[in-house]
């Protein structure tokens, strides 16, 4: 029996179909991913979408806290500054004649919210007197005069002036005629010739039950910012100017009036405030909410 001759020729092992079907010739091809589907590509997109929408409505949400934080503060800082404008002490009208006479109201508002208003210094100025001063009666409220004799003394109508009125003190007669918290009260003389001078400042004084004692006695300053504690004051023009006609005079007096008398006694301080307060409160609260939502849509 003679040996076999090795095998020296090439094997060939025919590949089948199903192993081309499924994209590899052999093992070492078995892990390559196939096509992804589409299935898949709109799941991504729909999730990116998603939280597309949701950053933007988060965006939107703090623009709108941002903007309620805002409009709150606002809305305090402008209603205490006019509450603390409507506190000054003031006289009306704010225009007067030179030479002529006019009925002047002191305006005096209580800004305390824990004692009432007892005594009212209104000082007249020396260094443009006043020759001729009426007190008008105010129930539940006596008067004191206090004369000043000028250093010059001044004519009035042929008769020669050294003494006038200086100062007139108001005193409450009990603790039910003071001014109490969130309430005014006015107090009205009739005063003249007025001087022929731009103005003229009455610095006044108001005292409280607790002892404290405001002084409205600061003088404005030309081109300067109002000061805490400013002076009542009544500007001057000369006759024949149209903003001192007696009309004008009567008619801002009469505004003044109206538009106190359509808030309430004293209202307009804790009115203002209440409302500044109100709001900003409100959008704090807006603010809140909407924070708190846009921390569970994350």
């Amino acid at each position: 029996m003679s040996a076999r001759a090795p095998l020296t020729g090439t094997i060939t092992v025919p590949v089948t179909a199903p192993a081309l079907r499924m994209g590899s010739l052999g093992p070492a091809h078995a892990g390559t991913p196939g096509p992804v589907s589409s299935g898949t590509v709109g799941a991504a997109e729909a999730t990116s979408a998603r939280s597309s929408g949701m950053t933007r409505r988060v965006r939107m949400q703090r623009r709108a806290v941002r903007g309620l934080v805002t409009a709150g503060v606002a809305a305090c800082l402008v209603g205490v500054m006019q509450a603390v404008a409507f506190a000054h002490v003031t006289v009306s009208p704010e225009t007067a004649t030179q030479g002529g006479y006019a009925a002047l109201t002191f305006r005096v508002p209580n800004e305390r919210d824990d004692a009432s208003t007892t005594e009212i210094e209104v000082q007249l100025p020396t260094d443009s007197p006043l020759a001729s001063v009426s007190v008008k009666p105010h129930p539940g409220w006596s008067y004191e005069i206090t004369k000043t004799k000028l250093a010059t003394p001044i004519e009035v109508h042929g008769a020669q002036i050294s003494e006038v009125i200086g100062k007139i003190t108001w005193t409450a007669a009990d603790s039910k005629s003071a001014i109490k918290p969130g309430e005014y009260d006015e107090f009205s003389v009739s005063a003249g010739p007025l001087p022929e001078t731009d103005r003229l400042v009455f610095k006044t004084l108001q005292h409280y039950s607790d002892g404290e004692v405001v002084r409205w006695i600061q003088e404005p300053a030309s081109g300067a910012d109002e000061p805490e504690r400013p002076a009542p004051m009544l500007r001057l023009v000369p006759k024949g100017d149209t903003a001192s006609s007696p009309s004008t005079g009567t008619a801002r007096a009469a505004l003044a009036a109206g538009s106190t008398s359509e808030t309430g006694s004293g209202a307009g301080v804790p009115w203002a405030i209440g409302l500044s307060a109100a709001s900003l409160v409100i959008s704090l609260a807006c603010a809140a909410t909407m924070a708190v939502r846009s921390r569970r849509t994350r």
